[in-house]
């Protein structure tokens, strides 16, 4: 039988797309408006774990797509760094397809895909577990891909001898349709009570540009 340790050692991976996504259908969010940092403390104050850091994953996209996003992300992603959150981002990539407009006529719309998150999240839980920094691996993500990384976790704890545990956080209420967490991960359940204390209220947008008269 693995000892459970007095002091367990828990790192953040935040998947920020998705839990933006399912926050928004929970709690009605129309941005992500969530803290990182407030959102991983309360979960650790609540379980009684010593928190080693933050990290967050997301896709972003670029600016011929959508100027408000690309600034707000890059306005974001700087205050998480300068709050010392180790950030990883990708390129968000637009697949086409065909559509057909009222007039008849046929247009393009784009389907915007992640692309290397999930797997830089997954790989990065994994190499940390094994490098034994962490006992316990919080995933904010409801991502069954992700499943995957939770048994190889598993993995390396009963090949190590040693107490591993991986969480899934992630939002609940009656409006979600996902209600489940990463299957073989524990699931920590967020109601809108909890999430909403947890709230960052700066507004990351960029500021419009003004041209000067001529």
């Amino acid at each position: 039988m693995v000892d459970e340790p007095a002091v367990k050692r828990a790192i953040a991976f935040f998947d920020g797309q998705n839990l933006y996504r399912h926050a928004k259908e929970a709690f009605g969010h129309h941005h992500p408006n969530y803290d990182p940092k407030e959102l991983f403390g309360a979960v650790c104050a609540r379980k009684g774990w010593e928190g080693r850091g933050v990290r967050f994953y997301t896709g972003t996209p670029a600016r011929r797509h959508s100027e408000m996003w690309h600034g707000y992300w890059a306005n974001r992603l700087l205050a998480m760094r300068r709050a010392g959150i180790v950030v990883e981002s990708r390129r968000i990539r637009y697949q086409p397809y065909d559509v057909e407009l009222p007039d008849g006529s046929v247009g393009t719309k784009y389907i915007p895909q992640e692309k290397g998150i999930d797997l830089r999240l997954g790989l990065d839980v994994v190499r940390l577990a094994r490098m034994g920094q962490l006992d316990v691996a919080v995933i904010f993500s409801q991502d069954q891909d992700l499943a995957e990384v939770v048994k190889e976790v598993k993995d390396i704890a009963r090949d190590t001898g040693r107490w591993i545990k991986v969480v899934s956080a992630y939002p609940v209420s009656t409006a979600a349709t996902a209600r489940r967490g990463i299957d073989g991960a524990e699931w920590y359940r967020m109601d809108r009570t909890f999430y909403d204390a947890c709230l960052d209220e700066r507004d990351y947008r960029p500021r419009p540009r003004y041209r000067l008269a001529p």
